[in-house]
């Protein structure tokens, strides 16, 4: 049996957008400024390279202001290790986590847009 590498993204990109402090999954750096991705598009902020029996992720992640990212990034690996060898069998033998952005949250973002006015 073979899994395709999308169904493992898919995979990997909604495990990792269930985690607390995860704002969205990131398409990458074009000109300097993160790409938030909607649900829609949880493949694209995870490239796979899926053999055989073994799996290696690379998530790339928007993380919410505030959060200690070391420990967003070990909750991300353990659920998206999880995740893959429980639905496909796969052995995850790499998961790196890359955090490409922070959102604010929406109210600070507001009060610093009155305060320009």
């Amino acid at each position: 049996m073979r899994i395709a590498d999308e169904v493992v993204a898919i995979i990997a990109g909604l495990a990792a957008t269930e985690v607390p402090g995860v704002a969205g999954m990131s398409g990458g750096i074009a000109g300097g400024i993160a790409e938030m991705l909607g649900r829609k598009n949880l493949s694209k902020g995870v490239k796979v390279e899926v053999g055989e029996k073994e799996a290696a992720v690379d998530i790339y992640v928007i993380v919410e202001f505030g959060v200690r990212i070391p420990d967003v990034a070990l909750q991300i690996q353990e659920g998206v290790k999880q995740a893959i060898e429980g639905m496909t069998g796969l052995k995850v033998v790499e998961i790196n986590v890359h955090v490409q952005g922070v959102v604010f949250p929406q109210a600070e973002q507001q009060e610093e847009e009155q305060r320009v006015r």
